[in-house]
C-alpha cells in the first residue's frame, strides 16, 4: 500500500539499464548537487552505464572519494554555485579539461521551510535560495549553452519540484519562488535553443526523502521517493527527452490554481491558518 502511495503521489518512471546504456556510454554528464542524495545516486547510476560524469558540488572530500569509486570517468568538479567567482572559476577548467557536455542536470538545491513572521530578520533565507536555486544555475549555463548550440546537440535536466505546478503553500516562500524563477528561465531559454539542437526537460519532483527533506518533520510520514527512485526518473528524462515529467495528477492542480485562483488561495488561507494554530499550541 505504501509503495502504490507513493507512486501516485510522486513521479515515478525509470528506464532499463540497457536504454540508458544506449543514450549514454561515452557521453560527457554534468550533474550538479553530486555529493549526496539524488545527484549522488544519479551520477553513481550514469558511470556504470558507461559516461564520463562531471560532478559538481560544494563537498570537495566527498566528490574526491566519490570518484575514486567509481572510477577513471568519473571527476571531480567542486564548486559552489551560490558564488559567481566560483562558477566562473568552475566553466573556466570545465573548458580547459573536458569537453562539452552532451548533458547537464541541474540538479543541486536549498530548501527553506519557514513562516514569514519567523522571517523578518532573515533576509539571506531568499538570497541564499535564490543563489543557489536560480543565480547559479543560469550562470552555469549561460557559460555552456553557446558551444551546446554551435555543436548542434544537447540535453538539459532540471530537478524543479511539484510545488512550481501547484498553489503556493505557507511557509515556503524562499524555496518554492526561487525554483519557479529558474523553471521559467529554462523553459524560455529552451524555446530559443531547440532550433539549435539543444533541448530540456523539466522534472517536477515529489517527495524525495533525502538530508535535504529531513529536518521537515511533517515529510516523515508522506510517502516519498528514495534517491534511487528519483535518479532513475532523471533517467527516463535523459533517455526520453520529454518536455516535462509530473505526477499525473499534477495539471489538474495547476489548472486548478490558475482558473479558480480565489478559491485556491482560500484553501491555502485556510491550511496556512491551521498550521498556524498547531503551531502555537505545540510546547516550546
Amino acid at each position: 500500500m505504501t509503495t502504490l502511495r507513493s507512486r501516485l503521489l510522486n513521479t515515478h518512471r525509470d528506464v532499463t539499464d540497457q536504454e540508458l546504456q544506449q543514450t549514454v556510454a561515452g557521453k560527457v554528464m554534468l550533474v550538479t548537487g553530486a555529493s549526496h542524495g539524488i545527484g549522488r545516486a544519479l551520477s553513481e547510476r550514469l558511470a556504470h552505464a558507461g559516461a564520463e560524469v562531471l560532478m559538481v558540488a560544494r563537498s570537495q572530500d566527498v566528490l574526491t572519494q566519490l570518484a575514486a569509486e567509481l572510477g577513471p570517468r568519473a571527476h571531480s568538479c567542486p564548486a559552489d554555485l551560490s558564488v559567481p567567482d566560483d562558477v566562473a572559476r568552475l566553466l573556466t577548467e570545465l573548458r580547459a579539461s573536458f569537453a562539452t557536455p552532451d548533458f547537464v542536470v541541474s540538479n543541486a538545491g536549498k530548501s527553506i521551510r519557514r513562516s514569514i513572521a519567523e522571517s523578518y530578520e532573515r533576509m539571506h533565507d531568499f538570497t541564499r535560495t535564490i543563489a543557489i536555486n536560480y543565480l547559479g544555475p543560469v550562470q552555469l549555463l549561460l557559460g555552456l549553452l553557446e558551444p551546446m548550440r554551435e555543436r548542434g546537440s544537447g540535453h538539459i535536466v532540471n530537478v524543479s519540484t511539484l510545488g512550481v505546478l501547484l498553489p503556493p503553500a505557507p511557509r515556503w516562500a524562499a524555496y518554492i519562488s526561487s525554483k519557479a524563477a529558474f523553471d521559467v528561465w529554462l523553459r524560455s531559454t529552451a524555446a530559443e535553443t531547440a532550433r539549435d539542437g539543444v533541448t530540456a526537460t523539466s522534472v517536477y519532483m515529489g517527495l524525495v526523502h533525502t538530508r535535504m527533506s529531513a529536518p521537515t518533520s511533517d515529510f516523515n510520514d508522506v510517502p516519498g521517493l528514495k534517491p534511487e527512485q528519483a535518479a532513475g526518473v532523471i533517467c527516463h528524462a535523459l533517455v526520453h527527452r520529454p518536455p516535462r515529467i509530473a505526477p499525473w495528477w499534477a495539471s489538474g492542480g495547476a489548472a486548478f490554481g490558475a482558473i479558480a485562483r480565489g478559491p485556491s488561495d482560500a484553501v491555502m488561507r485556510h491550511y496556512g491558518r491551521q498550521i498556524g494554530a498547531r503551531t502555537a499550541r505545540e510546547p516550546e
